[in-house]
């Protein structure tokens, strides 16, 4: 008997999810591990959380952060799915939008799978990793921003992720700062991690500090610096 009762609790909390997907989204070019994903947006977002991170979402599946963050961009890129700002009284936040994916699928459209893409984990990393230095989920503007840099301006990721630790080093971490380095490097036809790297340590070797900033260091307290990750020394 306390069993069946704990069986109606259960049943008592159903969850709610267009069953016309469940039909249609091998025709819409959806793959099963890319459902879930999407169930478990639609999950988190009927418990009101409307903008599940990452690790949430990883953490109620089988796969990485990584591959999680991969699929993301992938539905975002198709169009399946939006993130959109939400403003509610004071507080601005960010919220998940499936609208493009039930457009489809109530229109019957087909849509066709995207052509593969090489080294897409190490695109899908680059994502995490801005969102590791940042502190915080970027924007759609941001998201777009780093679009671009890998499928227009074809920046390989590695040079990406060697001018993000760049604006790290020189204590500039903004997306505009990160641009001018990718911009500058392709100026100079620097489509290498070790070329940027040489020129990087040119850059800083040729900064003379002037009589006042060598006045002011020399007036600061030291502080210790050792916790500060120097990229231009990794092997």
């Amino acid at each position: 008997m306390n069993n069946d009762l704990n069986y109606q609790r259960m049943l008592g909390n159903p969850f709610s999810f267009p069953g016309i997907l469940m039909n249609r989204y091998v025709s819409l070019g959806l793959n099963e591990t890319e459902m879930m994903v999407i169930l478990h947006i639609c999950f988190f977002q009927q418990q009101g959380i409307m903008f599940p991170t990452t690790d949430e979402l990883a953490k109620k599946m089988t796969l990485s952060e990584r591959d999680v963050a991969l699929i993301l961009r992938k539905l975002v890129q198709r169009n399946l799915l939006q993130i959109e700002d939400v403003q509610e009284e004071n507080m601005r936040s960010q919220a998940y939008s499936l609208n493009g994916l039930w457009h489809l699928a109530f229109a019957e459209t087909v849509y066709p799978e995207p052509e593969k893409k090489t080294d897409k984990e190490e695109e899908a990393a680059i994502f995490i990793l801005f969102e590791q230095e940042f502190g915080r989920p970027l924007s759609p503007f941001e998201i777009e921003t780093v679009t671009l840099w890998l499928d227009e301006d074809m920046q390989p990721p590695s040079l990406i992720k060697a001018a993000l630790r760049e604006a790290v080093l020189m204590s500039k971490l903004n997306f505009r700062y990160i641009d001018r380095i990718l911009r500058e490097w392709k100026r100079k036809g620097i489509r290498s991690v070790d070329q940027a790297r040489k020129q990087s340590k040119s850059f800083h070797e040729n900064q003379r500090p002037t009589a006042a900033a060598v006045r002011s260091e020399q007036q600061a307290p030291a502080r210790d610096v050792s916790i500060y990750y120097n990229w231009l020394e990794e092997d």
